[in-house]
């Protein structure tokens, strides 16, 4: 990830083999990690069954909030595509029925957003 991704807050794709070793104690029984982001400090990491959400807190980054969200608790999502002059695509996630997004992640031009987007999609619907 470059160091300007970096400094914007966009998400880069993480090897699922990487966030399952590092990870593992979240994971239950036989749950795999499908897909994973990382933002400067933040992960966030789609499994077979749920989202989960990394976020690191404080100065030396040793406070961190693990937020798990069923599938089902997906009311909707959205994305919107990087243009021209736009540099990043942004992925927008409604839990159950909050009138406004509940998550909202921004990722560079490498990320295939469609990608991310066909995932949501067959997991929630």
């Amino acid at each position: 990830m470059s160091l300007f991704n970096k400094l914007l807050g966009n998400a880069s794709e993480i090897d699922t083999n990487t966030l399952t070793a590092k990870y593992q104690q979240l994971l239950v029984g036989n749950e795999v990690v499908e897909l994973g982001f990382k933002l400067v400090r933040d992960t966030f990491i789609f499994t077979d069954k749920r989202l989960i959400l990394i976020d690191i807190q404080g100065l030396t980054g040793s406070k961190r909030e693990y937020l798990s969200i069923p599938y089902k608790s997906i009311s909707r999502f959205s994305i919107e595509t990087a243009g021209t002059f736009d540099l990043d695509a942004e992925l927008k996630i409604w839990i159950s029925s909050e009138q406004q997004a509940s998550i909202s992640k921004q990722f560079n031009k490498k990320i295939d957003i469609y990608k991310v987007q066909q995932f949501l999609a067959s997991k929630v619907f």
